[in-house]
């Protein structure tokens, strides 16, 4: 489903869950029109939008929007710049390789200041490094074998962030593809693991409901 139409719903069902994108691919989709349809979504959540970001990994899907495979990563950064820009200026421009626009007025500007966090996906070291470049927070995954100890990989990406003059407290960690695993997940809050997201199958309410409730006593148990 796309993802901005079903967090509006989800946002006026809710009064205090975070929602987010995991991941939105930004080469994927319009800048200018993007930026408003974020901006949409945290009015409506009353600021509780979390922008997940990626650039993607599926050559044909994304050259299939136009996009060269080879610079998908250069579009990208562009693009969030230019959303950065067209939330936080009121005359809103920017001149790069792949995006550029003159002075315009748009609107809204999003509720959170200056802007929903931007979490950008991603394994190590290249996402963790384009998290510390532009990102306010980092999103690795654990779904493929040999991204399975991102542990291993936690202190590395604080090391980066330091080096670039980021404090670990403006770049929190959020692990895609976790499993049901209490030990697991112990590990990650004491490594300092921020938030986790977990996968449920696409099922009805019978089934869903009671694998959440399960899902939230677990995450009270280790929080």
């Amino acid at each position: 489903m796309d993802p901005f139409v079903t967090l509006t719903a989800a946002a006026a069902a809710t009064k205090r869950l975070l929602l987010g994108t995991g991941i939105c691919l930004v080469v994927q989709r319009d800048p200018i029109q993007t930026a408003k349809a974020v901006a949409t979504i945290d009015h409506i959540s009353g600021g509780r939008f979390l922008f997940g970001v990626g650039n993607g990994w599926n050559q044909d899907e994304i050259e299939n929007h136009g996009t060269v495979f080879a610079t998908r990563h250069k579009l990208a950064r562009e693009r969030i710049e230019a959303m950065k820009v067209i939330w936080t200026e009121a005359q809103p421009s920017y001149s790069g390789e792949f995006v550029n626009f003159s002075p315009m007025e748009t609107g809204p500007k999003p509720l959170q200041k200056p802007h929903p966090p931007i979490i950008v996906g991603g394994a190590f070291p290249w996402g963790a490094k384009r998290a510390v470049r532009y990102g306010n927070g980092w999103m690795p995954h654990r779904v493929r074998k040999h991204y399975a100890d991102v542990g291993a990989l936690i202190p590395q990406f604080r090391q980066l962030a330091a080096e670039a003059g980021r404090r670990e407290e403006d770049l929190p960690i959020t692990i895609w593809g976790v499993k049901e695993d209490r030990d697991a997940l112990l590990a990650d809050r004491d490594l300092g693991v921020a938030r986790v997201v977990l996968s449920l199958a696409s099922a009805k309410r019978d089934e869903i409901l009671p694998e959440l409730d399960r899902w939230a006593a677990l995450i009270r148990a280790v929080t």
